[in-house]
This record gives structure tokens, sequence and C-alpha cells, in this order.
């Protein structure tokens, strides 16, 4: 906190307090999110909404408050991967979740981060902001994997469907930001749209284990897939973009 010139508080709802705290800012990060860890799941259809209008105030007052009109928005690798027909194609940032789908099955984080993200896009286009999305796996950071119970439950939420489709990929909190940074400076040099962000994917059913030990959620991804998962699972999820982008930032590099 010591290394902070100023803190501002601000207030979601309120355009006017955040064109207040964003006045001046050469680029605004967002990477708030909405959590209810009373409810059952942490995450409910009401924070899908509340994430919607979120993302629209925070890109309309970017493009009417910021010194540069520049975006750097923190989405989800669930606003791609939820479809019901990705099982045979390459997820990548062209990929988005089905809205219908995630109704459904009540998968409302994944919902409330794809329609927070496209509002975004649209809003930018409308107010002129130069925005690009990193849209990361389940965050986990090694130096204390045990409190994060309450902010991976919601992002499990289907998570036995996610290891035996080779979609459970994870990403270390501090790499994840790095490249919310890297993006940043590379967007006078070219960089664009969605960056697909994480280290590795869950293959092997004792990978899913190890990852239930440690959030204490034991059974959530592996109960009932004992006899389905017998190898490694195949993935077709993709960071290749990302990796291209990092790959000409010698200090830092991000694992296919």
């Amino acid at each position: 906190m010591n290394k902070l010139e100023s803190v501002v508080v601000a207030k979601m709802k309120d355009l006017d307090s955040l064109c207040d705290a964003f006045s001046g800012c050469h680029a605004v990060f967002h990477t708030s999110s909405f959590l209810d860890p009373h409810g059952i799941t942490g995450y409910s259809e009401q924070m899908a909404f509340l994430e919607t209008e979120g993302a629209r105030n925070v890109i309309e007052a970017c493009g009417r408050a910021a010194y540069r009109r520049r975006c750097i928005f923190t989405s989800s690798l669930l606003a791609s991967t939820w479809t019901s027909s990705n099982l045979d194609r390459v997820i990548d940032e062209s990929c988005w979740s089905s809205e219908e789908f995630c109704r459904e099955n009540k998968l409302w984080l994944a919902l409330g981060k794809m329609r927070a993200e496209k509002i975004a896009w649209r809003k930018s286009k409308e107010m002129k902001v130069k925005l690009v999305t990193v849209c990361p796996g389940l965050l986990i950071d090694s130096s204390f994997p045990h409190d994060h119970k309450e902010t991976s439950f919601p992002y499990l939420k289907g998570g036995s469907i996610m290891l035996r489709q080779g979609l459970l990929a994870l990403a270390d909190v501090g790499k994840v930001a790095e490249a919310h940074v890297r993006v940043y400076e590379a967007m006078d040099n070219g960089a664009y749209g969605r960056y697909l962000c994480f280290e590795r994917v869950v293959q092997r059913l004792d990978e899913a284990i190890q990852l239930e030990n440690e959030l204490k959620i034991q059974g959530l991804l592996s109960e009932g897939t004992s006899r389905i998962i017998s190898e490694e699972i195949q993935s077709n999820l993709s960071n290749s973009k990302l990796n291209r982008l990092l790959f000409a930032a010698p200090h830092m590099s991000c694992n296919q």
C-alpha cells in the first residue's frame, strides 16, 4: 500500500463516482468481480446481472473521464468454454459460451462473465475505448492454497464435466496479474482483442484429486469420474495467442 500514489473508492453502480475515479488515468484495469459469500454457490443469477451492469458503467466512465481511453478487462475462461458442441474444435479467443446453455445449467458465473465481456466490447465501440480482455482459468495462489474455496466454488460448478472434457485450466494469480501488465504494455504494438490465460490443464484424475484436497472440496471434481477417466485427458484449449505476445517479453513465459 505504501507504493500507491492514491486510493479512490468508487461504486460500480455509480457512474459519476467511476468517472471521478478514472479522471486523468492513462488506463483502467477492470479486475473486479461480484461474489455472494452467503449464497449456496457464491454466485447467483442476480450476480450475473450486476456483473454486466458494472462492466457497462466501467467502459462508459473510461470513455468519459480517462485521459487515455484504454481498458484492460478481466473476463474468464468460462466465457469461452460452455457450449453444447465444442468437443471437437479448438477452444480459443474466437469461442464464446452459449447463454442458453449457461441458463439451462445454472452456470451463473460463466453467464455473468460472458455477458459482461460482450457488453464491454459493445460499449467500447460506442465510447471509442481501446479494449483488450484477459480470460484466465481458475485462479490459484500456491502461497495460500486453502483460502480459495469461496472464490473457486462458483468457477467449479460443473467442474467434473470440465475435467472430462479437458476444459479445467489453472492460472497462477501472480502470472495472470503480470499478463495484464504485459498486454497493457503491448497495446501500442499490436495487442488486441481477447487473450485466454492459463498455465496448465488438469488432465489426470490424480491431479484433480490433488486440486480438490488443496481447495478442501473433496469429490466435487472426481466423484463419478474414476471409471470414466482411465488415462490422460485430451484438451483442445489454446492459449497460443497470449504465448506469442509474452514471447516478445523475455522476462515472462506462460506454458501451453
